[in-house]
């Protein structure tokens, strides 16, 4: 189920200003946790398509704030492939993938289960987990570690001319 992306593969993410001069970093996500990691593991939550991106991005509110959607060049080893998501050929916790981990972690303070498969995931060397979309039935996601990245996977932020602000100081 571990399967590799091969080059050429093409994902977006809409960003928020604030860490759209630095789009590879995942320090967003770990500045809060995410779906699949805990607070203080940086992962990039990546759509293999545009409108699942764009799905990802508004999912919590109906009116848009601003963004930037930027595409990246993917090539990485080691990923778990889960985008048909369960059947009984997984263990059972993937069944709590989607979770509601903003409720159990945000309101009720409690630690969500999809945490469990990330820590597993980069327990097993894993870079990431493929997986569907929950908002956008038939888009795939993908969770980078960036952290666990290795020798020969490439995420490559797509910018040719250079339009990406460099610092936070323009949005501050």
């Amino acid at each position: 189920m571990i399967q590799r992306l091969r080059l050429g593969t093409v994902a977006y993410r809409v960003h928020v200003p604030k860490w759209s001069h630095a789009p590879t970093s995942g320090a967003g996500a770990a500045e809060h946790g995410g779906r699949l990691n805990r607070p203080g593991v940086p992962a990039l939550y990546l759509a293999l398509d545009e409108a699942t991106a764009l799905a990802e991005y508004k999912q919590l509110s109906p009116l848009l704030p601003p963004g930037l959607l930027v595409s990246y060049e993917v090539q990485v080893h080691n990923v778990v492939d889960f985008s048909s998501g369960y059947s009984g050929d997984w263990d059972e916790l993937w069944q709590e993938l989607h979770c509601d981990w903003r409720r159990l972690w945000f309101n009720e303070r409690v630690e969500p289960p999809s945490w469990l498969l990330g820590d597993m995931t980069l327990e097993a060397r894993g870079t990431g987990i493929l997986f569907p979309s929950q908002i956008n039935p038939g888009g795939t996601n993908l969770v980078l570690f960036t952290e666990a990245l290795v020798e020969g996977d490439m995420l490559k932020v797509y910018d040719p001319d250079g339009r990406l602000p460099r610092d936070s100081s323009a949005w501050e």
